[in-house]
């Protein structure tokens, strides 16, 4: 928390309240809640692995203790601040899959569904927020919004079709879901 807290000082001595610089802090995942308002007041992008949250879970009261570990991966609260926030796997060391990414995102377990009711779940993100995470809002933090990141004419049409309705099926059948279909530039390429 203490290198997040030192970065975000260091921001807000260099950025004014009203940039556009898209400055992040990438790992964003354990913010002492006294110093959320930095990525508000000075527009930096918090950016966070869901993954890691449902990973880290096992050990992280050991290494963080009861206090620190309340506050840590606070998706929706680092998700108020700007009302965005961008959404990565950290792969290798998490998996690369992206529907993985967005059932840790919304669910907060891990593979086998534990647990289950979720790893501090008042933090999770919704359905909506997480693909958005994982899409345009992926694209926005890297100035790409206007090229990808949503299926709108004139943008790169990279889009998958999966066998599950990421909207309405359940927590297994995410984590399970296939590809039926690729696209890249607008060709279906698997």
């Amino acid at each position: 928390m203490l290198q997040i807290k030192k970065s975000l000082q260091i921001y807000s001595k260099v950025l004014n309240k009203d940039n556009q610089r898209r400055w992040r802090i990438e790992h964003a995942q354990v913010v002492h809640p006294n110093d959320l308002h930095f990525f508000r007041e000075y527009n930096i992008i918090p950016s966070v692995q869901p993954s890691h949250a449902s990973s880290d879970m096992y050990w992280v009261k050991d290494r963080l203790g009861d206090i620190r570990m309340k506050n840590a991966y606070a998706y929706q609260s680092l998700l108020q601040q700007n009302n965005w926030l961008p959404l990565g796997t950290d792969f290798p060391v998490e998996d690369l899959n992206p529907l993985h990414t967005f059932y840790a995102a919304v669910f907060r377990k891990d593979s086998k569904g534990y647990p289950s009711e979720g790893f501090q779940i008042s933090e999770a993100l919704t359905r909506e927020q997480a693909l958005r995470g994982i899409t345009i809002w992926a694209a926005k933090s890297v100035f790409q919004e206007d090229e990808m990141g949503s299926l709108e004419i004139g943008k790169q049409a990279n889009f998958v079709i999966l066998n599950q309705d990421l909207m309405q099926a359940k927590a297994s059948e995410i984590y399970n879901a296939n590809v039926v279909a690729t696209f890249i530039w607008g060709t279906r390429m698997h």
